[in-house]
């Protein structure tokens, strides 16, 4: 089944449960991959692109959550958190610090990077392979950690 299947049976189920929170997300969710779907390429979605819609809500989320606490409103900091729970039950199953770690060493090896100079060399690869499965800032830590940055 297709992320975007799941999101279609998940909405219908919200849809009879009654749950507004979890409706409400379902369906922002399905308007973006729809939205993505008819960006003019004539190409289907990949899961790579599905995946990337949904960090990029799931950011959204946490960015107004922040906001929210700075301004002392708890309330839409819960609604906004309920929301990016269930944005995280679409999101790759989240990798350990230390896993990706175990990647950027391989990746620093297999590159030959020695110096912080060797940053540019290292993330985009790292990003690659790690997009969705941790959060960007955790990997350019690990990088500049392993390059002496």
């Amino acid at each position: 089944m297709t992320l975007s299947e799941r999101i279609n049976e998940d909405l219908k189920a919200a849809m009879k449960s009654g749950d507004a929170i979890r409706l409400t997300t379902v369906r922002s969710i399905r308007a973006q991959l729809i939205e993505l779907s008819k960006r003019g390429t004539g190409n289907a979605i990949t899961p790579d692109e599905e995946v990337g819609a949904l960090l990029a809500a799931a950011k959204k989320r946490r960015e107004a959550i922040e906001m929210y606490d700075k301004a002392n409103r708890k309330d839409l900091a819960e609604l906004e958190q309920k929301e990016l729970a269930i944005i995280n039950e679409y999101l790759p199953k989240p990798m350990s610090r230390e896993e990706a770690d175990a990647v950027v060493a391989r990746i620093v090896t297999e590159t030959g990077a020695a110096t912080a100079k060797d940053l540019g060399k290292v993330m985009p690869l790292a990003m690659k392979e790690l997009k969705g499965k941790i959060d960007g800032r955790v990997v350019q830590e690990l990088v500049k950690a392993r390059l002496g940055g």
